[in-house]
């Protein structure tokens, strides 16, 4: 009766409950345990993981930060010189509740403060810049976080190196929005 579906009786359900064996279950769980024991040995082993570059008293480590300031939020991402190494990365959405605040600049300055503490934690006392914008078809105008985001890495004392910018120009491409007469307010 119950398992009957709108199609008739063409299709039956059958409904199967499957239950693990009883006897399969302690002995896994005695394996388990066994293989799980010596565990707390090996982590004392390898406590001392030191995180960050090797650096040298009063050398000077670069970073790379990357920041990408849309006109919807601001990431500052910081990686090693090569880019490929990710740091820290924090976002103005990280640090702030509502929606329309991601992109203002205190979120970006609090996203920078929090960057550069944890820079200064792995050793690392001089970033260059890549600010970037959202560029391709659409602006080319960095968001309102951008300044406010670099300005809190230098204040925090960070040093400074190059400053780049890196928003993707396209040498060609598909059409922009709005049209042949533009954006009309």
């Amino acid at each position: 009766g119950g398992n009957r579906s709108h199609f008739g009786s063409r299709f039956r359900l059958k409904v199967c409950h499957w239950r693990p064996r009883q006897g399969r279950s302690r002995t896994l769980q005695a394996a388990l345990s066994a293989a799980m024991a010596p565990k707390g040995k090996r982590e004392q082993v390898q406590a001392e993981v030191t995180l960050g570059p090797q650096v040298r008293e009063g050398e000077i480590v670069f970073g790379v930060a990357h920041i990408y300031a849309s006109f919807n939020d601001t990431f500052v991402h910081v990686t090693d010189l090569s880019g490929r190494e990710t740091i820290i990365r924090v976002t103005g959405g990280m640090k702030v509740k509502a929606d329309r605040d991601e992109s203002s600049p205190y979120a970006a300055m609090l996203a920078a403060q929090d960057v550069a503490a944890r820079c200064k934690e792995l050793g690392i006392g001089a970033l260059h810049i890549k600010l970037r914008a959202t560029g391709g078809t659409k602006t080319r105008t960095p968001g309102p976080g951008a300044q406010s985001a670099l300005r809190a890495l230098a204040r925090s004392g960070m040093k400074i190196g190059r400053i780049e910018d890196v928003t993707p120009i396209p040498t060609d491409c598909t059409r922009r929005a709005h049209g042949r007469r533009g954006r009309r307010l």
